[in-house]
């Protein structure tokens, strides 16, 4: 998990939170700092080529990952939506699991394939983490303007997007552990998967 730890770590750092810039934004303002944003793109993937191999592959993952975490970032500015601001947390989980997937190529065998389920896991805890925010957000904003009934109705739907957000993330869990048991064989194998089944509550 170090390698997954180090890699959110660096696309995160590519870019401000949208939280912090949010504010109103004119047109012209919008489509400059969009401009600046992809002129930055071209500037980084040039920066890339005269690398190599895997290398290279990283490189232009990170570029990719940078410009649509920024594209992400510039949309929260000029309009401040829980939906935007899902899709800035989005963008960087799956600038996030670009990457890492790339680093992976580094790797063979079992350990490849561990890697890319914790790659993935990373990913889909992120994305339901951010996607269960998004949802209590709604639901409290629709509940503000209506009555008890409704907030009683919006902590229903903010318990459900917790319990499918935590779904989620068993599953993704359950995957990489799962993937983990194939460097065993025989019982040793099953053993580990019937483990992983009683871990993450699969039948």
């Amino acid at each position: 998990m170090k390698l997954m730890t180090n890699t959110i770590a660096l696309v995160l750092g590519l870019a401000f939170s949208a939280g912090a810039m949010a504010q109103n934004m004119s047109d012209s303002s919008y489509q400059a700092a969009k401009d600046r944003i992809e002129a930055e793109y071209k500037s980084d993937k040039a920066n890339c080529e005269p690398l190599a191999g895997n290398t290279k592959d990283i490189c232009m993952a990170e570029a990719k990952g940078k410009e649509n975490i920024a594209k992400a970032e510039l949309d929260a500015r000029r309009k401040n939506t829980p939906k935007n601001h899902y899709a800035v947390h989005a963008a960087k989980a799956e600038a996030a699991y670009a990457v890492a997937k790339e680093k992976c190529d580094d790797k063979s065998g079992n350990a490849q394939d561990v890697c890319l389920k914790e790659a993935k896991a990373v990913e889909t805890r992120a994305k339901a983490n951010a996607e269960a925010r998004m949802k209590a957000s709604m639901a409290d904003k629709k509940a503000s303007k209506q009555t008890t009934d409704a907030h009683m109705k919006a902590e229903e739907k903010k318990a459900d997007a917790r319990h499918e957000a935590a779904h989620d993330k068993r599953d993704a869990n359950y995957d990489v552990a799962k993937e983990k048991c194939d460097k065993f064989s025989g019982e040793a194998k099953q053993n580990c998967i019937d483990q992983a089944k009683r871990d993450y509550g699969k039948k």
